[in-house]
């Protein structure tokens, strides 16, 4: 359900791009419009150039086929969180939505195949490469190893969190000092390496998320 949600997904937008794209090189441009306004959007960059309008026409109604189809499965995976107490569990850390709680309790299935919290980071590839070679001992980018899916969402759960959760967390003011100091990609990769540990402990723990800075540290430690 979750990979035939993601192609959908990438479906539509790969159109949509392209929709974009058509029009530039007539020297239209779509601009950022909502998902639901954009057919509209384009229509009216049309509306004096009929031809164009009737080529773009059939990218729009198959844009609209896999609109429609996402969201029936959309509304799969919500039930399908409403009806887990572990999904319910994962949803009261910042960040973290629907998706994101089927897709990493999918991923891990069984807590217990993990003996320490930490070791869901490097499982799902959230854990930098390793070049160690003569005089030459440095870190590279993450490994990617695992699970995409479940990588992909914990990324974009720890992006939400460091831009868009308001409230005030040690997590958040963990990831934003990271982000200071080495900029918002690498510290968004900490923090989503860090919820894997967070939801992974609440998940064998059996608890929620803590927002007292002591309880989260020590959560993250285990």
């Amino acid at each position: 359900m979750l990979t035939n949600r993601k192609t959908l997904l990438t479906g539509r937008v790969m159109l949509e791009n392209e929709i974009r794209g058509t029009l530039k090189a007539f020297g239209l441009k779509v601009g950022r419009v909502a998902v639901a306004t954009f057919e509209a959007r384009v229509i009216e960059l049309t509306a004096d150039q009929p031809r164009l309008q009737a080529m773009v026409r059939p990218m729009l109604a198959a844009r609209l086929a896999l609109r429609l189809q996402f969201e029936a499965l959309h509304v799969m995976v919500l039930k399908a969180v409403k009806s887990h107490a572990v999904c319910r569990r994962l949803l009261t850390v910042p960040g973290v939505g629907a998706v994101t709680a089927l897709t990493f309790a999918t991923a891990i299935d069984d807590p217990a195949r993990f003996a320490r919290s930490r070791d869901v980071g490097p499982h799902l590839g959230l854990t930098p490469r390793k070049y160690a070679s003569g005089e030459i001992d440095r870190n590279g980018a993450i490994s990617k190893s695992g699970d995409r899916l479940a990588r992909e969402a914990l990324f974009l759960a720890a992006h939400s969190l460091l831009t868009r959760v308001t409230r005030w967390s040690a997590l958040k003011a963990w990831g934003t000092a990271i982000a200071k100091r080495r900029g918002l990609r690498r510290a968004t990769v900490a923090v989503a390496r860090k919820l894997a540990v967070i939801m992974h402990r609440m998940w064998a723990g059996d608890s929620e998320f803590h927002w007292s800075r002591d309880e989260i540290v020590a959560s993250a430690a285990m």
